[in-house]
């Protein structure tokens, strides 16, 4: 005897039947799309000029990494086969069992794992695809260049890290650059030249005095660079540095320093009011009595609100001993810091002034990393983090955020995070707001003023929960 199927039984083989009908409409939507373009195109009205029409096409993949795009196509198509192939299979386990009843949280697991879940993904992979854009390569002096080996990469949250963050307010961000690339070592892939000329060298030998190239790499993304196997250079002129207990507060000398790559030859200069001195980010960092003031009472930028050292300390008492400044500066915050017996470590690059050499030659600890790369700290570690200078409004929103997410993962339960002077245009006020309040960090101190008509500024001091499992 036929065994009849129960009325919620058949609603799900309903179900079951109706998706089936809505991925065979959208390959046959698919299908037609993909006509009509080789119509238009010209296939079926032998168009003369057809060779003309997808000549600048074949120009623009040049260089494009077409088995990789294969690839991609393929796994999606195999996603949304696997998909019919079990929902063809539920449905006639369903009609052989004829089972009386399911479970409604049975049914919704059923409908996001077997269902939802796999569409968002071939969804997802198919969106990501990355191709040359035609139309801006056809008249384009020279075609785009297209993001290296991203459609190597399956797993949708390596694609979004690797793709280039362009900057928000479309000019060139601190780094000299329009775009930010993460890194995990797949920009070197555009930079070839660059990396052959970095490794070009005689071994055992003295290195070339190409630090600029080296940074120029690891701004780009091809970072970490490999191990050199060549002696670095120093300073002809290199002097044993001062004491500890004058070096923190005073400029130190300039002939321990390599000045070949910089406008400025000398600390003086770059001390000096000189428009030529090389740097703009940093403007009065090497001017050591405006340094002395930082930090400790008023801030020196009008409207901008600071918090003093003590009153951040104070929160918690005892407990901020070792810690991380990310910004651009030459120490003066560690510096401070460590008049209170609290370690800080700070990023540097060297934009246009020796910030490392300033940094280490005041007895601190300069780190010399990019924004593009994932601290080199392990998981919970850090006491606090502050951020000043580089974070502003320029940033991309989803590099911010793998920016937080990787300050979040250093700095312990119960850690601080001091937001010091971030602006940004008022109207973007909101969506940068939501990035620091996401992690729901408990607020200590949360100050908006205004920096401009059309720009604000935001001071925060956040601790991190405990998040104990």
């Amino acid at each position: 005897m036929r065994k009849v199927c129960s009325p919620r039984c058949c609603k799900l083989a309903r179900v079951m039947g109706s998706i089936q009908i809505l991925l065979g409409g959208l390959v046959i939507l698919v299908s037609i799309t993909s006509l009509f373009r080789f119509y238009s195109a010209g296939f079926f009205m032998h168009d003369e000029d057809i060779c003309k029409h997808f000549y600048g096409v074949r120009d623009s993949y040049s260089g494009f990494d077409t088995k990789a795009l294969s690839d991609r196509v393929e796994e999606v198509l195999m996603k949304m086969a696997t998909l019919q192939d079990q929902l063809e299979s539920t449905v006639q386990k369903i009609d052989k069992d004829g089972r009386g009843s399911i479970d409604k949280s049975e049914y919704k697991k059923f409908l996001e794992d077997e269902v939802i879940q796999p569409l968002y993904s071939a969804h997802i992979s198919l969106r990501q695809i990355r191709l040359p854009k035609v139309q801006e390569t056809r008249n384009a002096s020279t075609p785009s260049v297209e993001d290296p080996l991203i459609n190597s990469f399956v797993v949708e949250e390596i694609r979004k890290y690797i793709t280039a963050k362009t900057n928000r307010v479309g000019k060139v961000n601190i780094y000299g650059t329009e775009k930010i690339y993460n890194t995990i070592g797949h920009a070197c892939v555009l930079m070839k030249e660059d990396l052959e000329e970095y490794m070009n060298y005689d071994i055992g030998s003295y290195c070339k005095d190409d630090w600029p190239l080296a940074q120029k790499l690891m701004i780009n993304g091809c970072d970490p660079l490999p191990r050199r196997r060549c002696l670095t250079r120093a300073s002809k002129l290199y002097l044993r540095p001062y004491s500890i207990n004058e070096s923190l507060w005073k400029l130190p000398d300039g002939r321990n320093v390599r000045w070949a790559n910089y406008q400025c030859r000398n600390f003086e200069c770059l001390e000096a009011k000189n428009p030529k001195r090389g740097y703009t980010k940093c403007s009065g960092c090497f001017e050591m009595e405006k340094e002395k003031i930082k930090w400790m009472g008023n801030s020196s930028t009008p409207n901008a609100p600071t918090f003093r050292i003590s009153d951040v300390l104070e929160v918690k008492p005892g407990e901020i001993r070792i810690g991380l400044d990310f910004g651009i500066g030459t120490g003066t915050f560690a510096a401070r810091m460590r008049e209170q017996n609290v370690t800080i470590i700070s990023t540097a690059l060297n934009l246009g002034a020796p910030f490392n050499e300033m940094i280490a030659l005041r007895g601190l600890l300069p780190l010399y990393v990019t924004l593009n790369q994932r601290l080199p700290f392990f998981d919970n570690t850090m006491d606090l983090i502050h951020t000043i200078g580089f974070l502003d409004g320029w940033i991309d929103l989803q590099l911010m955020d793998f920016i937080l997410f990787d300050w979040d993962r250093i700095l312990r339960p119960g850690g601080l995070l001091w937001v010091d002077r971030f602006f940004c245009k008022k109207t973007e006020l909101d969506d940068f707001m939501y990035m620091f309040l996401q992690f729901r960090y408990k607020k200590h101190k949360w100050v908006i003023s205004p920096k401009s008509k059309d720009e604000v500024y935001l001071s925060a001091l956040l601790e991190k929960p405990p998040r104990s499992l």
